[in-house]
C-alpha cells in the first residue's frame, strides 16, 4: 500500500499579485515534484490538510488538484485520495520479448520475487495454450516483476513438465526464465502469439501490484516457441494500468 506523503512544502501564498491562489498551489506541487520532494506514486495530503497548510478553503485546493489532474501530474482516485502520477512504462511486444531488457530500456533496475513454483495438472486454458491434453503435467512459475522495486507485472509461466525434466529445479534456482530454460537446453525462444485483454483485479492482485482496486489490469496470454517452432511456454501476465501500457512492434 502506498504510504501517505509528507506533502508539498506549504510556501506562503502571495495575495494580490495577479496570480490566482489555486494556480500558486498547483505551481507549489509541481515544484515539489521537480525537486523530488514528491515522488511518483506519492499520496498527497487530504483537501482538508492542504487547506490548513495553505490557509485557503477546500474549493481552492480542489481547483488546483483538478487542473493538475487534467495536466496528467496528479491522479485523483475516488475513495483513496490524490496521488502524484507514476511513470508509465511502454512494454513493447516483439518476437523476443524479455522482461529484464524491457525494464533496463527505461533506465530502471529489473528485479522480481518468486511467489510459487510447482508442478500441477494443466487446466483447459493452459493445456490449449501448450497444445497438451487437459490434465497433462506442467511446471508453473508465478512471479512478481519489479522495476526499481515497484511492481510492474504479475505472471504465471507454464511449461510442459515431461518435455523438460529438471526445469522445476531450474526455475527455483535461476533469477530469470531465460536462464532456467537455458539450463534444460532451450537456448533461444521467440513470441509466437500475444493476446491482450483487460479486467479488474481479483483476489490479492491489487495488493501485490500496489494499485487501486478500481483501476483495470492489462492481461496478456503469451505463447512462446523454440527455434524449431515447438511450443515451450504459455504465460499469463497482469500489468497495472497506472504503470504500464503495451505497445506492439512489427
Amino acid at each position: 500500500m502506498t504510504q501517505a506523503s509528507p506533502g508539498p512544502l506549504a510556501a506562503p501564498l502571495e495575495h494580490g499579485r495577479g496570480i490566482a491562489l489555486w494556480q500558486q498551489i498547483a505551481r507549489s506541487i509541481e515544484q515539489d515534484v521537480t525537486d523530488g520532494v514528491l515522488a511518483p506514486g506519492a499520496r498527497l495530503p487530504t483537501e482538508a490538510q492542504m487547506s490548513t497548510r495553505f490557509g485557503v478553503n477546500r474549493h481552492t485546493v480542489r481547483r488546483a488538484l483538478e487542473e493538475l489532474s487534467r495536466a496528467g501530474l496528479v491522479q485523483v482516485e475516488q475513495g483513496r485520495g490524490s496521488f502524484i502520477a507514476e511513470d508509465v512504462l511502454d512494454y513493447a511486444i516483439s518476437a523476443r520479448t524479455r522482461f529484464s531488457e524491457w525494464i533496463r530500456a527505461h533506465n530502471k533496475e529489473p528485479g522480481g520475487r518468486v511467489l510459487d513454483v510447482r508442478e500441477l495438472a494443466a487446466d483447459a486454458a493452459v493445456a490449449a495454450g501448450l497444445g497438451l491434453p487437459e490434465g497433462a503435467r506442467v511446471a508453473r512459475l508465478t512471479r512478481l516483476g519489479l522495476a526499481d522495486g515497484r511492481p510492474v507485472s504479475l505472471s504465471s509461466h507454464h511449461f510442459p513438465a515431461a518435455r523438460y525434466p529438471g526445469l522445476l529445479d531450474a526455475l527455483q534456482a535461476c533469477a530469470s526464465v531465460t536462464e532456467a530454460l537455458a539450463r534444460v537446453g532451450v537456448n533461444d525462444y521467440r513470441r509466437q502469439q500475444t493476446r491482450v485483454s483487460a479486467r479488474m483485479p481479483q483476489g490479492n492482485e491489487a495488493e501485490l501490484l500496489r494499485m487501486p482496486r478500481n483501476r483495470p489490469l492489462l492481461v496478456t496470454e503469451n505463447v512462446n516457441v523454440d527455434a524449431a517452432g515447438a511450443v515451450i511456454e504459455f504465460g499469463i501476465s497482469c500489468y497495472p494500468t497506472p504503470r504500464v501500457q503495451i505497445v506492439f512492434e512489427p
